[in-house]
């Protein structure tokens, strides 16, 4: 049964205050949970990279690698005579990415420890053909004075492609009861953490008040049925890195989300109801600098 007991609920400018610094940590389980997010989100970032012309012998920086799976990406598509720096401020995450890295003998991608949000301290010595990132503006307090700054390593005629997600495109139908409950705690955890779930959809407006031309849009969801779509494990993991934040500001307790059985939970309720889920949206933009 849920446990109905006093809660705690914190405003929005407590929220924002008290917000860690990123929200799902940067555990071991939640490096796990990334990858299998890449997994999932795979297809839709390399059409953004391939629509924006980034490709064999380029070199790209992608901020807020995490554990690297974009970087790897990007090292994938530029080839052995690119170059991909990845950039993220969790020690762990990079260590990751480095070991991914050595793992693949890929001598021509790198990791650093920085904080993209903090601007000191991080100079290249010669200018990047792209930018990238893949989830990063929603965390970003000023996402408009970080990619306003972040401009300045592209070279004339270079690329800045950024992917985000949009959390009011998830939906199921029919919607079940703990599928419904799920995403409004997912909602609840994301805005209490200060994180903008909308942020795919304001990538448009971002770009442009940044100094950046009128950049190029495009968008993708996966949806799926049945008992084995990773949608389910997705939301269960999801959720998992956030119930520090949800037991915090008083959304959900452990004891309610179950995480251990959750993915189970979500997989008979669809069944049963012979019912279909669409994950949150991925919205992409691309902008080309004058040359």
């Amino acid at each position: 049964m849920p446990d109905e007991g006093p809660r705690r609920t914190l405003s929005s400018c407590e929220a924002a205050r008290d917000r860690p610094d990123y929200a799902l940590g940067h555990s071991e389980e939640e490096l796990d949970r990334l990858s299998l997010q890449a997994g999932m989100l795979e297809p839709f970032t390399r059409a953004l990279f391939a629509d924006a012309g980034i490709g064999p012998g380029m070199r790209v920086l992608d901020v807020g690698c995490g554990g690297g799976d974009v970087s790897l990406l990007a090292a994938e598509i530029v080839g052995p005579r690119g170059e991909v720096v990845g950039i993220d401020k969790a020690e762990a995450a990079v260590e990751r990415a480095r070991s991914r890295a050595r793992s693949r003998n890929l001598s021509h991608v790198t990791f650093l420890l920085h904080d993209i949000a903090n601007h000191a301290e991080l100079d290249f010595d010669r200018p990047f053909d792209a930018i990238v990132g893949r989830f990063v503006l929603g965390h970003l307090p000023d996402p408009v004075d970080v990619l306003c700054w972040l401009s300045r390593f592209v070279r004339p005629g270079g690329v800045i492609a950024f992917q985000d997600t949009d959390l009011a495109g998830a939906r199921s139908l029919p919607e079940g009861p703990l599928a419904a409950r799920c995403l409004q705690w997912l909602g609840a955890a994301l805005d209490a953490a200060g994180i903008d779930t909308r942020m795919g959809m304001k990538l448009h407006h971002v770009f442009l008040a940044a100094g950046l031309p009128a950049p190029s849009l495009c968008l993708g969801g996966l949806m799926g049925a049945g008992p084995s779509f990773v949608g389910y494990a997705w939301l269960a993991t999801t959720l998992q890195s956030l119930l520090p934040v949800m037991e915090r500001f008083g959304i959900a307790t452990a004891r309610e989300v179950d995480v251990d059985t959750l993915a189970d939970r979500l997989s008979r309720e669809f069944a049963e109801n012979i019912g279909v889920m669409v994950i949150p949206e991925s919205i992409g933009a691309w902008s080309r600098l004058p040359a």
